[in-house]
């Protein structure tokens, strides 16, 4: 079953073309280069040009005017200039939101390169899935690195379809997801792991007396369903095709706000039951309904040096790390 790709962005945010050149001081053409979008993500980040100069280390006109021929090359206004403070425009956010992206992407590739006449070093990004698979992998980074001690780690906790997202832009190397998964847009590893899937409740609850939940003892009751549609999709055929004897209290994916939901009454959540704590419950469905886990990778993309290697070090040993 295919990923969808999550819907990232600003809302209603007018398109304007691909970064063109503009003309310097001297009339010649020149390309947005990176050091005009690190001005441009300095004074979004502090909203105050003089505050920028300073941490910038440039004087505040030379600032202003790097802004501006930004906003004449674009033909469009970035900022929504104040006595004291500048704010963005929708054309503005959005350029923040792919000036990010062009920062990091540029970031990744130095490093690279460098690592491409060095001993093994360097950063691997792996976008996870909140999973009983990320135990197995923290055990087979921590062995990797006891072998490549240079090598270091950038996780962020992302659901499938960002983690994808990540991917198609090069802003990860891997991704640690659950299924369904798409596996023809991406090589893969099987974590052998599985995560069975439940309900968390409160500990009064009537169904926490049940050892197991059955489809039936959810009738009338309210669910908070995990974010992916596929996912969705997975536990309406587990309930028999159809949500009508449920009602869905909301959507969420981040286990710690699924949590803070159930606490405080909103409904019983469909989860792996991670880390639960003392002040809620967890029971698993029956009939059993599981998710398979599996570390992927943008299919046709060479991978980093250190990457490579860590994905060869999963391959050949991972099978021998404790599950």
């Amino acid at each position: 079953m295919d990923m969808n790709a999550s819907s990232s962005g600003v809302e209603n945010a007018p398109d304007f073309p691909e970064l063109p050149s503009y003309a310097d001081g001297r009339g010649v053409r020149s390309g947005v280069d990176l050091r005009v979008l690190r001005y441009f993500l300095a004074v979004a980040d502090e909203g105050n040009i003089t505050w920028a100069a300073e941490l910038l280390q440039i004087s505040q006109p030379t600032l202003s005017r790097q802004l501006k021929g930004l906003e004449d090359a674009l033909g469009v206004t970035l900022f929504h200039r104040g006595p004291h403070q500048i704010s963005l425009t929708p054309e503005g956010r959005l350029l923040r939101e792919r000036a990010q992206e062009l920062v990091q992407l540029a970031g990744r590739m130095e490093r690279e390169v460098r690592e491409l006449h060095g001993s093994l070093s360097g950063t691997i990004a792996i976008s996870c899935a909140e999973t009983h698979s990320m135990d197995w992998l923290a055990r087979c980074i921590a062995a990797f690195r006891r072998r490549y001690p240079e090598v270091e780690f950038e996780m962020r906790t992302c659901t499938a379809d960002v983690t994808g997202d990540r991917l198609e832009q090069g802003l990860t190397d891997l991704g640690l997801v659950t299924e369904p998964l798409d596996v023809s847009k991406y090589d893969y590893l099987r974590t052998h792991i599985d995560d069975r899937w439940g309900i968390l409740m409160r500990p009064d609850d009537p169904l926490s007396t049940l050892n197991e939940v059955r489809p039936e003892d959810l009738a009338g009751r309210a669910l908070i369903l995990p974010f992916r549609e596929e996912v969705r999709g997975e536990l309406v055929s587990w309930m028999g095709g159809s949500l009508r004897a449920v009602s869905t209290a909301g959507l969420c994916d981040l286990s710690i706000n699924v949590m803070a939901m159930v606490r405080g009454g909103v409904g019983l959540a469909m989860s792996f039951g991670l880390g639960v704590p003392d002040d809620l419950c967890f029971k698993p469905l029956s009939p059993v309904l599981e998710s398979g886990g599996a570390v992927i990778w943008k299919r046709g993309r060479t991978l980093t040096p250190a990457a490579a290697a860590f994905v060869e070090f999963l391959r050949t040993e991972g099978q021998r790390i404790a599950r």
